[in-house]
């Protein structure tokens, strides 16, 4: 009979482990109250959710919809691609900026810091209401939107990815009189790329899914059309919707695995390892 014991003397789990675990138990059942938590409610609701899926089966899909669709979609997916674009080129010196082993000065790396925990603070659709009421509507404020967010993101990612490094090949370029700006370029840069193209590549899988609900505040994409369609319960238009989306996330997610592999992996990398 297999024996399953915990690497401790006693065989038994630590106990800051199961004290740290009854204390997070013990503040869930205080807090559920606050969030209106009521397992009876999900269960007894739940039929009723399964109702509101199953409508969008009752009729066929309204295909008349498809190249409205595709044109909203593609909006979506370039406010995305763009915004992630942007998002990049902005982060990367504020990462070098962020990080501890790599800021010109410490209170400027507190300071970048500090600046990027603001930017991530609010969400995309907050961000999307600021730009809507200065700019107007259209995709461009739901760009600045995902923009602002993904960079307070990415500069936070990019500065832990730097601060990770190994010292010895920074050391070794620095001892040759490299100077500032060369060692960050030849020395940091190259040691953290897998995880700077890792964290762009989720940040843009995220970013999708961010532009197809900017829509509801006016900031385009595809998201105006699947609230109304929830709204005015077009479930013929809402089954596209919610299948085009799943579809366009998914080969984003195929395409993102295949590329980090190519790059992390050096190709070798298959699903599951």
């Amino acid at each position: 009979m297999l024996d399953l014991r915990w690497p401790t003397p006693d065989g038994r789990p630590p106990k800051a482990l199961w004290v740290t675990a009854l204390a997070v138990l013990l503040l869930l059942l205080v807090s559920a109250p606050l969030v209106e938590f009521n397992l009876w409610t999900l269960v007894t609701k739940a039929d009723d959710a399964v109702l509101f899926m199953g409508r969008m089966f009752h009729q066929p899909p309204e295909w008349e919809y498809l190249p409205q669709f595709a044109l909203k979609m593609l909006e979506t997916l370039e406010i995305a691609l763009l915004a992630t674009v942007l998002a990049t080129l902005i982060s990367l010196p504020l990462g070098f900026l962020a990080a501890r082993n790599a800021t010109p000065h410490p209170w400027v790396g507190q300071l970048v810091r500090d600046v990027t925990a603001f930017l991530r603070a609010l969400p995309e659709l907050v961000w999307a209401l600021v730009f809507v009421s200065a700019i107007g509507l259209g995709p461009f404020p739901g760009v600045l939107a995902i923009t602002v967010v993904s960079v307070g993101f990415m500069a936070r990612f990019f500065a832990d990815a730097l601060e990770v490094i190994p010292s010895g090949p920074v050391e070794g370029v620095a001892a040759h009189g490299a100077g500032w700006l060369q060692v960050r370029s030849f020395a940091m840069f190259p040691q953290a790329l897998p995880d700077f193209i890792g964290t762009l590549l989720y940040v843009l899988d995220h970013n999708v899914r961010a532009a197809t609900v900017l829509g509801i505040v006016g900031a385009g994409g595809i998201g105006f059309d699947l609230v109304t369609s929830i709204r005015y319960f077009e479930f013929e238009r809402l089954i596209i919707i919610i299948l085009g989306i799943y579809l366009a996330v998914t080969l984003i997610d195929r395409f993102s695995s295949y590329v980090r592999g190519q790059v992390i992996h050096g190709g070798g990398y298959r699903h599951g390892d």
